[in-house]
């Protein structure tokens, strides 16, 4: 990351406070930009820190699970049963993650 993200988000930067010149300060764009470099910090910290990712895929994974089973989450009956099942949903996906089988985990709690 320090080789060759740096020197790449280094040249991003210079580019969009380039750019931003042109603009004029309403334009979408010009928005964007300025959204890219207020947020720069939260943006270029996975290349400083090597425990952080550059993306959020594991996040992700592990809420297809909420999204594929949208539908079904009608018939949880009440409000109460909706939160047992994201409880459920959370201790699965947390198990997964962890790489633990999550219906040993379930029966040893």
């Amino acid at each position: 990351r320090q080789l060759k993200t740096k020197p790449l988000l280094k040249s991003l930067e210079s580019w969009l406070r380039e750019k931003m010149k042109t603009l004029s300060r309403h334009s979408e764009l010009a928005k964007a930009f300025a959204y890219a470099l207020n947020q720069w910090p939260a943006l270029t910290y996975y290349a400083d820190d090597g425990w952080a990712e550059a993306d959020n895929n594991i996040a992700e994974n592990a809420l297809r699970m909420v999204s594929l089973g949208r539908k079904n989450y009608l018939f949880f009956g009440s409000d109460h049963g909706g939160e047992r099942g994201a409880l459920l949903y959370s201790l699965i996906g947390t198990c997964k993650l962890n790489g633990v089988e999550p219906e040993s985990y379930l029966r040893y709690v």
